[in-house]
């Protein structure tokens, strides 16, 4: 009877010490932005939370010239890891549904404007029209694991939607672990599931588009409840330069080779995952408003919060329903 009995109390003691969870969290830098994540676990994943990031910089990084598409940029290889090929998957979806407003094949125009591995500059109209010969994902094949390029001189920059795919990947392997209640941000990039430390849906802010190159400054706009999926947000008002009193922002139109100078000032979008939400947030500052309000409300699970400046240059917010229910009042 008492081995018996010291027997059930140990197995009882195993399992209860197997179910005892607590909130982790973690930050540091990474991609040139800093990252905070917030989890629910029996265990710290620190070492591999940033395995999971460093992936996207060992494969899809502009500025690691050992990566697999500065490799291909450099016409070195056309043979492609499995990270590129999720990535081109689903910017090639995107690319399609904008129309060509969200466009990866756009480095060279990135470059040229000094917003990729140059520095600032002011490329001639010339200079424009002849990189802009370079632009457009249906100038590449995907052939298996390769994508081969139609002109020598298509490279990629993957920027608008890498750290998507970054944030993505760390929600992955979370998923595969069982862990149900988590946050991961990535330089205001983000993706959730279940319910924060207080015991409660993710508080999550969209911000108000303050120019502001340091981002020191900050004002929210809305305050979300959310219990599942991603929040991405792009706008031109911190990453940009001003020469002779003119602002040139860093989202560049690939099809007239400038930067946008669109209504739209600022677009946070819901979406499954962040590397959706990432790409369309993009796009939509290269759309304008009125297109990027009809994509919104013809694509199932999209919802947006979309910031822009009337014919009077009054300051607008539009907010689709499924972004109205999730406001905190």
């Amino acid at each position: 009877m008492v081995k018996g009995f010291s027997l059930a109390c140990i197995i009882l003691m195993v399992l209860v010490g197997c179910s005892d969870t607590r909130y982790y969290f973690t930050e540091g830098r990474v991609y040139g932005t800093t990252y905070h994540v917030s989890y629910e676990s029996a265990r710290d994943y620190d070492v591999e939370i940033r395995s999971e990031m460093e992936r996207v910089n060992s494969s899809l990084s502009m500025f690691n010239p050992k990566s697999v598409i500065a490799r291909w940029n450099r016409e070195e290889t056309d043979t492609v890891d499995s990270l590129v090929l999720k990535l081109w998957t689903k910017a090639w979806e995107v690319y399609t549904l904008t129309d060509g407003a969200f466009d990866i094949t756009v480095a060279p125009l990135v470059n040229a404007w000094g917003f990729g591995l140059e520095g600032k500059q002011q490329p001639t109209s010339r200079e424009l029209d002849s990189l802009r010969a370079l632009v457009g994902m249906s100038k590449v094949t995907l052939k298996d694991n390769r994508l081969i390029k139609s002109l020598e001189g298509i490279q990629i920059d993957a920027s608008s939607i890498a750290k998507g795919l970054g944030v993505d990947l760390v929600a992955e392997f979370f998923d595969s672990h069982g862990i149900n209640n988590y946050m991961i941000e990535i330089g205001g990039e983000i993706r959730l599931k279940g319910e924060s430390n207080k015991g409660r849906p993710w508080h999550i802010g969209i911000d108000k588009p303050i120019e502001d190159s340091t981002a020191m400054n900050r004002e929210l706009q809305a305050v979300l409840e959310m219990t599942e999926g991603a929040l991405a947000t792009s706008g031109n008002y911190r990453r940009y330069y001003i020469v002779d009193g003119k602002k040139y922002a860093h989202t560049i139109n690939p099809k007239t080779g400038y930067p946008v100078q669109r209504d739209i000032i600022g677009a946070s979008v819901y979406a499954p995952t962040c590397m959706e939400a990432d790409a369309y947030a993009t796009s939509f500052m290269v759309l304008g408003f009125v297109e990027a309000k009809k994509l919104v409300q013809s694509l199932p699970g999209l919802e947006a919060c979309l910031i822009y400046l009337d014919d009077q240059g009054k300051e607008n917010v539009w907010m689709s329903d499924g972004i109205k229910k999730r406001v905190l009042k």
